[in-house]
C-alpha cells in the first residue's frame, strides 16, 4: 500500500476554514502569494489577487496542486507587534489569570515578540482574529499561561518560546470544523453528536503544524494532546500517563484552567478545583503554580445555600453508585471487544471519579459545614461534569457496535446523563 503524500489532507480546501478566511478578508488584506492551480494544471487564481467569494466558487470540490493555506498571505494580519499588544492588553486587565501571569510579565512579553510566526499560522491566526475574536483571545491567554508555567519550571529561552507557540497555535484545528461545535462555546454543553465533531480538532491541528509549517515536532505532538488526560478520559485518543508528552501535559493543564474560567463568574479557585478534583487527570507539577496562585486570592462565596449544596451532593453520590453498578453488570456479559473496551473505560473512569469523591469527603453529611461552601460547590460541579463526560468518552471509545451492544451501551450512557442532569 502506498502512503499518502505530505499535505494530501489539505489539497481540497476545507469549507469551514475557507469561509472563515473569506469572512476575514472583509476587514483584512488577504491575497494569493502565488498562482493557485488545480491538480490538472488549470489556473484558478492569480498571484497578488485578493481573495473573494469568486475564489470559493472556483475551489468547489477541486483538488489543488498546493494546499490553499500555503498559497495565501495576510498582508496586515497578526504580527509580532500585534501579539505584543495583545499580551500587554491581557496583562493589564483584571482577569482571574493576573495572579498567574503578573510575576512573569516581562519574560512573557519579551518571548511573545520573538515567536516565529510561520505564514500559514499567521494566515489562520489572522482569520481567527477577524472572524472569531473569542478564539484569538483564547489563543493569547493560552500562550501567556504556557509562558508562565514554562518559566515556573525553569525553562530555557527555547523551551519558553516553544511552550508559548503551543499555546498560541493549539486550537487552529477548530477552524476546520463547524463553528457551532467550537469549544469557545464550552464542550460542557455539547451533546454527543456535537462532541464527535469537536474531538477531531486536536488531530487536525497536529496535521496542520506537521504538514504545512516548519515548527518543531514537539509542538505538533503537544497540540494533538491538549485535550488528553493522564487517566485516559481525554480525547481524541484516550491516552494515558507516559503516552502524553511533557508539553502535552502542560498544554492540558492550560486548557483545563481556561476551560474552568469560562464559567459565568470565573475565579482561579474554580480552575484549581477542576485540575485537582479527580486524582490522576493532570500532571501535578504543572498544576502547582495554578493552585498556588489560587490560594493567594480572596475566598470565593458560594452561589447556593448549604441545603441546596447538600441536596446536590446526595444526588451525585447516588448517580455515581448507580453508574458503577450498571457498568459492572454489563461488563460481566460483554463479548464484543469494542463494547468490552468501552465498558472497561467507563468502569475505569468511574473508579477514578469515586476516588475523587472519597478524597473530597463530600460523602459526609458534615462536608459543607467543615469546608468552605464555595469550594464544596465547585468540587460538586466538577465531579458532576466528569460523570457526564464519561458518557461521551465511552461512546467515543466504542465506535460502531452491533445493534444489541449499542443499545445496551446507550442505555448505560443515557442513565449516566439522566442521573447527572
Amino acid at each position: 500500500m502506498t502512503s499518502s503524500p505530505p499535505q494530501a489532507g489539505f489539497l481540497i480546501a476545507n469549507r469551514h476554514a475557507l469561509a472563515t478566511i473569506l469572512d476575514a478578508s472583509q476587514t483584512k488584506s488577504i491575497i494569493a502569494s502565488r498562482d493557485i492551480f488545480d491538480i490538472s494544471g488549470t489556473k484558478l487564481w492569480a498571484r497578488d489577487q485578493p481573495v473573494s467569494q469568486a475564489l470559493q466558487r472556483k475551489l468547489l470540490d477541486r483538488q489543488l496542486r498546493q494546499p490553499l493555506e500555503s498559497c495565501l498571505i495576510a498582508e496586515n494580519g497578526v504580527s509580532s507587534r500585534s501579539l505584543l499588544l495583545a499580551v500587554e492588553k491581557l496583562l493589564e486587565q483584571d482577569t482571574p489569570l493576573k495572579p498567574l501571569l503578573q510575576a512573569h510579565a516581562d519574560d512573557i512579553v519579551h518571548a511573545a515578540v520573538h515567536l516565529p510566526i510561520h505564514p500559514v499560522a499567521q494566515l489562520l491566526l489572522t482569520a481567527g482574529q477577524a472572524s472569531r475574536p473569542d478564539s484569538f483571545d483564547h489563543a493569547v491567554q493560552a500562550m501567556a499561561l504556557c509562558g508562565a508555567l514554562a518559566i515556573s519550571h525553569g525553562g530555557s529561552t527555547r523551551e519558553l518560546r516553544v511552550a508559548m507557540l503551543c499555546g498560541l497555535l493549539h486550537d487552529l484545528g477548530e477552524m476546520y470544523i463547524d463553528p457551532r461545535f467550537g469549544e469557545a462555546d464550552s464542550d460542557r454543553a455539547l451533546d454527543f453528536r456535537s462532541y464527535q465533531q469537536l474531538v477531531v480538532h486536536p488531530h487536525i491541528g497536529k496535521l496542520l503544524i506537521e504538514q504545512l509549517t516548519n515548527y518543531p515536532p514537539e509542538v505538533a505532538r503537544a497540540i494533538a494532546e491538549h485535550h488528553e488526560k493522564l487517566d485516559g478520559s481525554g480525547y481524541p485518543h484516550c491516552l494515558q500517563r507516559d503516552q502524553v508528552s511533557p508539553l502535552g501535559r502542560m498544554l492540558g493543564v492550560v486548557e483545563g484552567t481556561l476551560g474552568a474560567l469560562r464559567k459565568e463568574h470565573p475565579h482561579l479557585s474554580h480552575a484549581s478545583v477542576a485540575l485537582r478534583v479527580v486524582p490522576g487527570e493532570y500532571d501535578l507539577s504543572w498544576v502547582g503554580p495554578v493552585s498556588h496562585a489560587a490560594r493567594t486570592q480572596p475566598v470565593l462565596q458560594a452561589s447556593l445555600s448549604i441545603d441546596e449544596i447538600n441536596m446536590r451532593l446526595s444526588k451525585l453520590g447516588d448517580a455515581l453508585q448507580a453508574a458503577q453498578s450498571n457498568a459492572s453488570s454489563l461488563l460481566t456479559m460483554a463479548q464484543t471487544p469494542s463494547y468490552k473496551a468501552a465498558l472497561e473505560l467507563a468502569q475505569h473512569l468511574l473508579s477514578r471519579l469515586q476516588l475523587g469523591w472519597n478524597m473530597s469527603g463530600l460523602w459526609s453529611p458534615h462536608a459543607v459545614a467543615a469546608q468552605n461552601s464555595a469550594e464544596v460547590e465547585a468540587i460538586e460541579d466538577e465531579l458532576m461534569f466528569r460523570l457526564r463526560a464519561i458518557q461521551r468518552a465511552a461512546l467515543l471509545c466504542a465506535g460502531k457496535l452491533p445493534e444489541e451492544d449499542a443499545l445496551q451501551l446507550n442505555l448505560l450512557c443515557v442513565g449516566i446523563a439522566v442521573d447527572a442532569a
